[in-house]
């Protein structure tokens, strides 16, 4: 018996890409965005089916695509399934919403305990699987559910079943987080506001902005070693700003970030990476591990 056919709207050799904020890495093998819930599924059952593998790419923040590419299916969320909607203290929103939108929908509304998002450059989906966090606020501590869909069907979920630690969830392979409710309070308009501007101002000044980059490249570490350093300085110590391998940097203004200066590849990112984590182990005895996300065959030379 043939495979059956893939759903309407999937493509074959698509370029993702695009879908990265690095801008490198090679074609998924197939590609379809879903904008509901029936949508969602009937992509995840084909791909159950015919035995093909399923990833999401949400805002390509975190991620880090093989220039070889990605087999099976690359799903991006959109339509129904990227909306923010308000309803009293609570925001509901799809998981393709991103973060930032989502903060910034609270603090109009004068909802506060979402502050934190306009910093993460990700989609809700992202958050709630990596159980994103910054400047001292966390997703798990805003968030009232989740529905979560998969061939079967779609299923609500409570933080205390998502399985929560640092930077992580158990969300499986197969499971796509399409919808999520962020329980927030009251508060002034105007103070909310300011709250996110000045955090933005944060942002813009501690890291680097308008460049092709996926975000934090490693970690903060630990290991009592570091004292305390985080990855950035660690890098900066043992002399990683502006270090370059092909089209890729480290940033000179952020250790942290490597940046596509134009043309760079998978493999140079890569190069760069295991550059700067070498001269750490070498300087400081503090083993950097990878925070930024893969897709495809993604083979990180230390390991």
């Amino acid at each position: 018996m043939s495979a059956p056919a893939p759903p309407d709207g999937v493509r074959q050799s698509f370029p993702i890409a695009r879908l990265s904020t690095v801008r490198t890495g090679g074609d998924a093998e197939f590609f379809a965005r879903a904008g509901s819930d029936g949508e969602l599924s009937e992509l995840l059952r084909w791909a159950e089916t015919t035995g093909v593998a399923v990833n999401v790419v949400g805002s390509g923040s975190n991620l880090l695509i093989a220039d070889d590419g990605v087999a099976g299916l690359v799903l991006k969320l959109d339509r129904e399934l990227a909306q923010v909607e308000l309803d009293g203290t609570q925001i509901a929103c799809g998981g393709g919403a991103r973060l930032p939108a989502v903060a910034a929908a609270a603090a109009r509304a004068g909802l506060s305990g979402i502050e934190f998002g306009v910093n993460i450059p990700g989609t809700v989906g992202g958050a709630v699987r990596m159980n994103a966090n910054a400047y001292g606020g966390e997703l798990a501590r805003a968030l009232a559910w989740v529905d979560v869909v998969t061939a079967a069907g779609a299923e609500r979920r409570t933080p205390s079943q998502l399985g929560f630690a640092y930077r992580r969830s158990n969300i499986a392979t197969g499971e796509v987080v399409a919808r999520a409710c962020f329980a927030l309070a009251q508060s002034d308009p105007e103070t909310v506001t300011a709250m996110l501007a000045q955090m933005r101002a944060r942002r813009h000044e501690a890291q680097p902005q308008g460049i092709r980059t996926f975000g934090s490249t490693f970690k903060n570490p630990d290991d009592p070693v570091a004292q305390g350093r985080s990855a950035g300085i660690l890098l900066a110590e043992a002399g990683c700003n502006g270090l370059s391998v092909g089209g890729a940097r480290f940033s000179p203004k952020h250790a942290n970030f490597i940046e596509n200066t134009g043309g760079a590849s998978t493999a140079d990112v890569l190069a760069v990476m295991a550059e700067g984590r070498r001269r750490v182990l070498e300087h400081f005895g503090v083993a950097l591990e990878p925070e930024v996300q893969t897709l495809g065959d993604v083979r990180v030379p230390w390991s």
